[in-house]
């Protein structure tokens, strides 16, 4: 798969441990595969994040783990139990991928597509509003 990169975002996975550089760059073809506009950027510094029309996620690597945040208002439908922390959080909810395990790619681009239609349609702070 072939997608614009940003050399800051390449050069956060690279400075990562190997197993965190895989889950990233995991996410990171998912969250493109996606829809052709995705874009990526550096926020807060140093961190990952994957836009269209609003953030979609963002990558965190922790000393264990790597943090997906998803930025969906906690109103994107977990059918498979994915997201680990953040349940009431009114912004974004976690997926934290540990040395070990495999991401759920079904479930990710589910939640990634459905994150980009509610960005394509205003946003979900909008969508909330108006429910």
């Amino acid at each position: 798969m072939s997608y614009p990169t940003d050399p800051r975002v390449d050069a956060y996975i690279d400075a990562l441990p190997e197993w965190q550089q895989k889950f990233c760059r995991e996410v990171r073809d998912l969250v493109h595969a996606v829809d052709p506009e995705v874009t990526e950027t550096i926020k807060r510094t140093r961190q990952p994040y994957f836009v269209l029309q609003g953030n979609i996620c963002a990558l965190l690597a922790a000393k264990d783990h790597v943090n997906i945040f998803m930025y969906d208002g906690a109103i994107v439908p977990d059918p498979e139990g994915i997201i680990t922390a953040g349940h009431d959080n009114k912004t974004a909810r976690t997926v934290a991928v540990r040395q070990g395990e495999t991401i759920n790619a079904s479930a990710l681009t589910a939640m990634f597509k459905q994150i980009v239609a509610n960005n394509r349609a205003g946003g979900w702070r909008k969508l909330k509003r108006e429910s």
